[in-house]
Order: structure tokens, then sequence, then C-alpha cells
């Protein structure tokens, strides 16, 4: 950017020889209007590609908090789910022990009743 305004600022250094002391004056009032309005388009520029940044790394970060909250509830699902399972596997199980139990124990007494006889 320096050099294309040490470009440009040499044709108008050279022509401002042969002018009046007021075109000189003009002159380097025109190139320094020029370099202050490169200074604030270049600031500005700065300041949106610093704002889109910030705008990207927030939006990142809510879409990671967003999957975060996704798996944390999805993996709540599956562990009652899992709970459930176990829940009614146990009752299963433990119906299927008292039904023994009970078979076993009427199979003892016809077999106690059959000795009895």
């Amino acid at each position: 950017m320096k050099r294309l305004l040490f470009l440009a600022a040499v044709p108008l250094a050279l022509g401002a020889a042969a002018c009046s002391q007021n075109a000189q004056n003009e002159t380097a009032e025109a190139g320094n209007a020029i370099a202050a309005d490169t200074e604030a388009t270049t600031r500005n520029a700065v300041s949106d590609v610093d704002a889109a940044t910030d705008q990207a790394f927030g939006s990142a970060e809510r879409s990671l908090d967003n999957a975060g909250e996704r798996i944390d509830a999805a993996a709540d699902r599956t562990g009652d789910r899992l709970d459930a399972g176990a829940d009614r596997a146990g009752a299963a199980i433990s119906n299927g022990a008292d039904r023994a139990a009970d078979a076993t124990g009427n199979a003892l007494e016809r077999a106690g009743r059959s000795l009895k006889d």
C-alpha cells in the first residue's frame, strides 16, 4: 500500500515543483487527505474482519454447546432405557425363580403325601 502511495506521490511531487506555492499546498493537502482516507478504510476493514471473526467463533461455540447438549440428552435416554430393560429382566428372573420355587414346593408336598399313603 505504501508503495502505491509513493508511486502516486512521485508524479504529484514532480508536477508540484513546477507549480506555485498555493498549488503545492493544495497538492500536499490532497495527499494528506488520500493518506487519511486510506488509513480510515484500512482501520474499518480490520474492524469488520475482527467482528466477523468474533461472530464466527461465537456461532461455532454455540453449535458445539448444542451438540454437547444433544449428546447428553441421548446418553440420558439410553441410560433410562437400559435401566428399564434391566428392571424388566430382573422382574422376569425373580418371577421365574418364584414359579420354580413354588413348583418345587408343590412337587415335594406331593412326594411327601405319596410317601405318607
